[in-house]
Formats: structure tokens, C-alpha cells, sequence
């Protein structure tokens, strides 16, 4: 069994938790969360789970595992800590708060040997392996734009809201969701270049961004337009989408995938019939016992980070 220890039960930690736990190589043992609530609220529900208040203590005991769920600031202290002492790591995205971090966590990572994995749930999605064979087998011929909207009534979004994550320092939608497409245009397309970003901040200046209008390029200079925008009177809505010659592509909200010509528009499809059905948890734990495994590791984390920090008008560094 690979025992294993959580750090942070927020929003998308508790959505891990029942995975840990159901996973059968996976012994939850420990949790670290400062929030007293929560953990009067689990403890009787995992009464096989120890819970501390500082990781370092929870560390100190012998673990081969360690989700990091905390807010971004806090990725890099405790990813070291627990490299250092030979534990496997699956951290929260984006990988680190500066590309200087993201620098010594992925350095970190390859001296120590362990399995590293940062949490892209679009890397497993069955929606997104399609879009990626579609492509590829050019279904909608050659690729001329790529276009990322990132559309929020209100941001931090209500079922998410803290102090840190509508905060500037570590907060936004751009920190918060466009990693995760970067990593799928990294996954699906290549790499990226040329970051130009026009970011929207209010007058507050602890708030984070309200928009930004920004664009990029693919490798073989194919144009990549993100729009993102906050508190608008619209509903929530995020779109990744692909332009072809012969049709277009979408990946609408997360999970539904359209498909449209300029004869059909644009409606929903189904994943293909052999979309592997994969997940964060059991990659990691094919990867820890040595098999094939498809994770995103601190290096490619690292590559995200830099084009993050170029769209939040922070760094020009390209790493090779």
C-alpha cells in the first residue's frame, strides 16, 4: 500500500479525498488542515485518518505520498520538504507563485528522484483525448487560429470564494484556470511563444485582475487569442477552440466537445468509443511502481508557469 498524506482540504482537495480513499493501492493515513470546522466535520467521519495542523509534523512521520492542496504561495516550502525526504508529490496547479519557485521545485523534483504530478484533470478527460485524435487526423483541416475565453459573472466564483483566490498576490482566473489550458495546448498542440497580455486590474490593488485580451503563437506561428473577463452579466462560460480550414472544434464549459463546418454548426459530439478512462490517482500510482504512466510532471509544470507568468505581464523568460 502506498501511505499516503493530504495537505489542504479545500474546494478541490475534498473532491480528491474519496479518491484516495477508494483507491486501492492508496492508504489515506493523514490530513493537514488548519481549518478547525473541517476538521471537526471529518475527523468523525475518518476515524482511520491521524490530522495534524502543521505539516511539518505530519512529515516528519513516514509517508511515500503527499497531496499538496494549498493555495499557491505555499507550493514551494512544503514540495521541498517533502522532496527531501523521499516522498512522491502531486501538487495543485499552477506549479508554484513565481517562475523563480517553479525554477527550484522542478530542480528539486529531479534531484531527489520521486514522482512529481501536478493535478490537470483536462490531461484524463475523454472529452479532450478526442479533440486531440480529431485534430491530429485532420478533421478540420489545417489549424488557423486557437481562441482561450474565460468568461465569469463573478469572480472569485461562489462556490470558491476565499481571501487568497480573488486576492492579486495569488489569485484570479488567470493563475486559476488558464494553466490548465496552457497544459492542454502544450499536450495537444506544442509549445508557445510570443506573449503579448493586456491585463485589467481595479483600483484596489489587493484585488486581482477583472480582464485580460492577450495572444501567443504556436511554434509554427499559428495565432493563440485568450480573452478572459469578470463580472459581467452573463453566465460562466469558458471556451477552448480550434479553427480549421474544414471545421472548428470546442471544448465548451470543461467537458462537452462540439464539432462544426460551415455546412453543420456547431453541436455536440460524443468521446470516441476507445477514449481510455484515467485519472490523476492511478497514474501516479503506476508511476510510483515503476510502469508506464501519463502525469504532468514538475518539468512540464515548469513550462506552463512560464507562459503564465507571461500573461500575467511578469516574466519574458523562455525555458529550453
Amino acid at each position: 500500500m502506498i501511505k499516503t498524506a493530504m495537505i489542504g482540504l479545500g474546494a478541490i482537495g475534498e473532491r480528491l479525498l474519496d479518491k484516495f480513499r477508494s483507491h486501492e493501492d492508496i492508504q489515506l493515513a493523514a490530513i493537514c488542515e488548519q481549518n478547525e470546522e473541517k476538521v471537526a466535520a471529518f475527523r468523525s467521519r475518518l476515524p482511520e485518518v491521524s490530522f495534524y495542523t502543521d505539516y511539518k509534523e505530519m512529515l516528519n512521520e513516514p509517508f511515500d505520498l503527499v497531496y499538496i492542496g494549498v493555495p499557491p504561495k505555499f507550493h514551494h516550502d512544503i514540495a521541498l520538504y517533502a522532496m527531501e525526504k523521499g516522498i512522491h508529490v502531486i501538487c495543485e496547479k499552477p506549479l508554484a507563485n513565481s517562475l523563480e519557485e517553479a525554477e527550484e521545485m522542478a530542480a528539486a523534483a529531479k534531484k531527489a528522484g520521486v514522482v512529481n504530478a501536478i493535478n490537470f484533470p483536462l490531461m484524463y478527460s475523454k472529452a479532450v483525448y478526442t479533440l486531440k485524435e480529431k485534430a491530429a487526423n485532420g478533421e478540420i483541416g489545417e489549424l488557423k487560429r486557437v481562441e482561450l475565453k474565460i468568461h465569469h459573472a463573478k469572480w472569485p466564483r461562489p462556490w470558491q470564494e476565499n481571501a487568497w483566490i480573488g486576492g492579486r498576490e495569488q489569485g484570479g482566473f488567470i493563475r486559476e484556470i488558464s494553466p490548465h489550458y496552457i497544459q492542454l495546448m502544450h499536450d495537444v498542440l506544442g509549445e508557445l511563444k510570443n506573449v503579448e497580455a493586456n491585463v485589467q486590474y481595479p483600483e484596489d490593488e489587493a484585488l486581482c485582475e477583472t480582464g485580460v485580451i492577450a495572444s501567443m503563437e504556436l511554434a509554427d506561428g499559428t495565432p493563440v487569442l485568450v480573452d478572459g473577463l469578470s463580472g459581467i452579466g452573463q453566465e460562466d462560460h469558458v471556451l477552448f477552440k480550434l479553427y480549421g480550414e474544414k471545421g472548428t472544434l470546442s471544448l465548451v464549459n470543461w467537458g462537452t466537445l462540439e464539432q462544426g463546418t460551415a455546412a453543420s454548426p456547431s453541436e455536440e459530439i460524443q468521446p470516441l468509443t476507445d477514449a481510455p478512462s484515467v485519472d490523476l490517482i492511478s497514474e501516479t500510482v503506476k508511476a510510483i511502481k515503476g510502469q508506464d504512466s501519463k502525469i504532468v510532471t514538475f518539468e512540464d509544470g515548469l513550462r506552463v508557469q512560464e507562459i503564465l507568468e507571461q500573461l500575467l505581464g511578469k516574466g519574458t523568460k523562455v525555458h529550453n
